[in-house]
């Protein structure tokens, strides 16, 4: 049960800016720390660690997608080439991460896909009114049952996810960043 009252309509402006500005520092965090990780082992898993980077990448385009778009607005025909199934499968909620880079896109291919999917998201965000951002939404959300909801979700699972990416990071022996 959320005891936390939903915001207003006019509320929804501030909030989603703010929202938007979190987005947009922790990508900026996030690829800081891809950065620092030599592609070629990008599918190299750690003793020890869940997933290799390659698959949080993949995630983070695949859950961005749900949270920002498909949330927001539904399924657009563009989805099926920016997320296809195939992709939405290896990377999704519930999904094996897998270190067999051939059977998987490049880490150029998956940072392009990751790229992709934040431009189109801010974009939908946008011109999304803030009636729209107060219809209710399943889980997963943050705060309030309603797609500002999911929006707010979107930027704290990305630092979740970048937390898993600094420790996969010492896992492959690289030096810490900050």
């Amino acid at each position: 049960m959320n005891a936390t009252p939903l915001p207003t309509a006019d509320e929804v402006p501030a909030m989603l800016a703010a929202a938007i500005g979190q987005m947009e520092f922790a990508r900026r965090y996030t690829l800081e720390l891809l950065e620092t990780v030599p592609q070629q082992r990008w599918f190299e898993t750690p003793a020890g660690f869940p997933a290799p980077i390659a698959w949080h990448v993949g995630h983070l385009a695949v859950s961005q997608y749900g949270l920002l778009l498909f949330r927001i607005r539904g399924r657009a025909a563009e989805d099926l080439e920016l997320i296809p199934s195939r992709f939405r499968k290896a990377y999704g909620r519930g999904s094996s991460p897998s270190s067999d880079a051939s059977s998987q896109p490049t880490p150029e291919e998956l940072l392009e896909r990751l790229a992709q999917v934040n431009t189109r998201a801010i974009a939908v965000l946008g011109e999304t009114s803030p009636e729209v951002l107060l219809e209710p939404v399943e889980m997963p959300f943050a705060a309030y049952p309603v797609k500002l909801g999911a929006v707010l979700f979107c930027p704290l699972h990305e630092q979740i996810h970048a937390g898993h990416l600094g420790l996969i990071r010492r896992g492959l022996e690289l030096d810490p960043i900050r």
